[in-house]
C-alpha cells in the first residue's frame, strides 16, 4: 500500500491549523498576489515571514523536496532561459552563448516568487482538511446566483484528496520502473513514455474506481459541511497580513 504523502493534510496544533479556512485562503490569494509584484525586499520580507511558519507548523521539507523534484527542475529550466535570453552585460560568454547579467538577476526572482507560492500551497493543503476547502469555496461562490457553488466545491475537495493518490501512483511507478532497470537506457523519451503512460492509465482507473464508489454510496452535493466560524485569532491574523502587504506596496 502507498504511503501518505507530504503534500496531504497533517493534523497538527500550530496556530495555521487553528486559523479558519476562509482566512487561509485569502492569504493565500494576498501573499501570492503581493509576491508577484514584490521587488527584493518584498520578497525578504515574504521569505521570512513564511520561513517562521514553516518551523511553527512543524512542515516536513525533506519529504516536501521529494515532491517537488520536477518542479525544482523547472525552475532550473526557468533560471537557465532568462540567463540565456535577456539581454545585457554577459557574465560568462561562451562563443554565440552568452549569460547576462540582468537575466540571471530577473530568472532568479521569478524562480523565488514561485518557490514562495509553491509553499504558500503546501502549507494550506498541509493544515487543511478537504472537507474544510470544499466548504470554503462553496461559502465564497454562495452569492453569486449563476455558478453551481455546491458543484465547484465538490470538485475542488476532490482535487484536494485526489493529488496525493497521484503523487503515491507517480512514485509507484517510477519504483516499478526502476526495478526493470528502466534508468539504465539512454534514451530520455523512452524513459518519459514507460513511466508516463502507466501513470495516466493508472489515475484514470483510479477516477474511475472512485466515481463507481461515489455512485454506489448514493453521493449526494447536499452534505453536511463543516461548520466555519471566524475566532479572534483569524482576525488579527488578518490585520497583521495586511499590514505586512501595504509596507511591502509602499517600499
Amino acid at each position: 500500500m502507498a504511503e501518505l504523502t507530504s503534500f496531504s493534510f497533517h493534523p497538527g496544533t500550530s496556530l495555521l491549523h487553528k486559523l479558519d479556512v476562509r482566512f487561509k485562503l485569502l492569504f493565500l490569494i494576498l501573499i501570492s498576489l503581493i509576491s508577484l509584484g514584490g521587488g527584493l525586499t518584498g520578497l525578504v520580507i515574504l521569505s521570512t515571514l513564511l520561513t517562521a511558519v514553516v518551523i511553527h507548523s512543524r512542515l516536513p521539507l525533506k519529504s516536501a523536496l521529494r515532491e517537488f523534484r520536477l518542479f525544482l527542475i523547472f525552475l532550473l529550466l526557468v533560471l537557465g532561459a532568462r540567463m540565456l535570453t535577456v539581454p545585457g552585460a554577459a557574465l560568462i560568454e561562451i562563443q554565440s552563448i552568452a549569460i547576462t547579467r540582468p537575466g540571471l538577476i530577473s530568472g532568479a526572482l521569478i524562480c523565488w516568487r514561485m518557490v514562495i507560492i509553491a509553499l504558500l500551497g503546501f502549507l494550506f493543503v498541509f493544515s487543511t482538511r478537504s472537507s474544510e476547502i470544499k466548504a470554503a469555496v462553496q461559502w465564497f461562490l454562495k452569492p453569486a446566483a449563476f455558478i453551481p457553488a455546491k458543484r465547484v466545491a465538490t470538485m475542488m475537495g476532490l482535487i484536494a484528496r485526489f493529488i496525493p493518490a497521484i503523487l503515491n501512483q507517480a512514485r509507484e511507478t517510477a519504483e516499478a520502473q526502476r526495478a526493470r532497470c528502466v534508468e539504465n537506457r539512454k534514451n530520455p523519451l523512452y524513459r518519459l513514455i514507460q513511466i508516463g503512460a502507466p501513470l495516466i492509465r493508472r489515475t484514470f482507473e483510479q477516477a474511475d474506481r472512485l466515481t463507481v464508489a461515489m455512485e454506489a454510496r448514493c453521493y449526494s452535493e447536499n452534505r453536511t459541511d463543516p461548520a466555519l466560524s471566524a475566532t479572534r485569532l483569524d482576525w488579527i491574523a488578518l490585520l497583521i497580513i495586511l499590514i505586512i502587504c501595504a509596507w511591502i506596496l509602499s517600499i
